[in-house]
């Protein structure tokens, strides 16, 4: 058993979920505090510097705001090219600003991390190293040359030059760090967000065909009766056409049509039942529903018993929560897929608890990421060797994400493990993946017998 997936789910990037209004306003905050700052530092501080240039270096940034506000529509959302250019035109427009009071001088100089930050939230890697390049570039520049900030009276303000570069290699790091912080934190968020996106349409897939067997099942029962009245006015009908055997032929006819609609709903109607009975079975046949789809598929699949239960007559019942089948049939595929030959699946429970061990004798996990199972998208480390078992195969660990999430909602806790290699486990070698509930957790009735049928429902027309 290896790290497996219920599908090729590929990672999907976000580049176009910000909207272009919401860049507009963040630069129209942007310039509002430009020009404050400008504005304070002239009429309060009275520092010299290009006025006309400072405000020509703003009134770009308004006018691309404008141009970017009629141009295009508010609600458009951009492009990968499109967010990298108007954040490259931010980072150079703050530079340019820079440039002209002071270069690191002005302590305004870390808002240059700001584009930085956000190229690493919305934008792919390579669009973040072009910024981050960029940034740094800039940072330097304004290292060498700027324009002296100046006091009306001629004093000179500046930083010492061990200062200044110390403070250049702050906004250095600064840019590596908050760069692949955010990107991190950001890649980690998206990553659990699209799995739980997956666990939550499988739990929809199942719980769907889950109410689909109730309801047909409800239909066979609610149609028995009719089709036994059928039946049996039929039969009288045929005793009394002995001598029209046309007619005689026609009746017949009904009678085993009658017979054939019985047939179709009792096999429709196999799987799952809408009434007490089978909302609630025994473990043994919950586990061989889930496990039913992997029975045939070349691997020999064994579902027993634990040897150590004393009174096997006793089983539990759960309830058949479609979490726990769609859950349970993820990691048996996962062991069919690994196995070399042999699957096994063991039940065991207790006055408290219901154990399920599923073990196989295949690899085992890999050793490089067995501490991580159950987190979304781990891809094992022998890419070539899963390739060449299992074409198309992605190996994200998507479905053992899936199951171990679905499992946990019930109460369930599970544990990953190798075998020892002694055969004590049942195989020398393989994975195994053990499943504990409490009794409470899945079937509060678990130590009676099960229920009886329940009130019939209209169905709805």
């Amino acid at each position: 058993m290896a790290v497996s997936d219920t599908a090729p789910f590929q990672h999907q990037h976000y580049t176009n979920w910000v909207r272009l209004r919401t860049y507009v306003t963040l630069r129209w905050i942007a310039i509002v505090g430009q020009i404050v700052a400008v504005g304070v530092a002239v009429l309060v501080y009275d520092l010299t510097i290009p006025l006309g240039l400072a405000v020509a270096a703003i009134a770009t940034s308004v006018l691309a705001n404008i141009a970017a506000t009629f141009v295009f529509r508010t609600n458009r959302r951009l492009n990968e090219r499109e967010t990298t250019l108007m954040l490259l035109f931010d980072l150079l427009q703050l530079g340019a600003l820079l440039f002209l009071s002071g270069g690191l001088n002005n302590p305004f100089a870390i808002l240059i991390l700001a584009p930085v930050t956000i190229a690493a939230t919305v934008l792919h890697l390579g669009s973040t190293l072009l910024l981050g390049l960029a940034a740094i570039g800039v940072t330097t520049f304004l290292g060498l040359a700027y324009v002296p900030l100046m006091t009306g009276d001629g004093v000179h303000l500046g930083l010492p030059g061990l200062f200044l570069f110390g403070f250049w290699v702050a906004v250095l790091v600064g840019v590596g760090f908050l760069g692949l912080y955010a990107r991190m934190i950001t890649t980690e968020i998206h990553r659990m967000s699209d799995a739980l996106s997956a666990t939550q349409m499988a739990l929809a897939r199942e719980q769907k065909l889950t109410d689909l067997g109730g309801v047909v099942a409800a239909a066979a029962h609610e149609l028995g009766t009719p089709l036994a009245t059928i039946k049996l006015v039929s039969g009288e009908l045929l005793d009394e056409l002995g001598d029209q055997p046309e007619l005689a032929a026609d009746v017949n006819l009904i009678r085993e049509q009658t017979d054939r609609c019985r047939d179709i709903l009792r096999s429709m109607g196999r799987v799952g039942k809408d009434d007490l009975l089978m909302r609630q079975a025994p473990v043994e046949a919950v586990v061989r529903e889930a496990a039913e789809p992997h029975l045939h598929r070349g691997k020999d699949v064994r579902l027993t018993v634990a040897p150590d239960v004393a009174d096997i007559a006793r089983q539990p019942s759960m309830t058949r929560h479609p979490e726990i089948i769609h859950g349970l049939r993820n990691l048996i595929q996962n062991a069919v897929d690994f196995a070399a030959t042999r699957v096994a699946v063991q039940i065991g429970w207790s006055e408290t608890t219901v154990t399920l061990r599923i073990a196989d004798d295949g690899e085992g996990f890999p050793a490089s990421v067995i501490g991580r199972i159950g987190d979304p998208f781990v891809r094992r480390r022998r890419v070539a060797e899963t390739l060449l078992n299992r074409p198309g195969y992605d190996g994200m660990g998507m479905g053992l994400f899936i199951a171990k999430t679905l499992l946990e909602r019930t109460g369930a806790e599970i544990s990953f493990a190798n075998a020892d290699g002694t055969g004590r486990d049942g195989f020398a070698s393989g994975a195994i993946v053990t499943v504990v509930w409490l009794r409470t957790r899945i079937a509060p009735e678990s130590g009676d017998a099960p229920a009886g049928l329940g009130e019939n429902r209209h169905l709805a027309g």
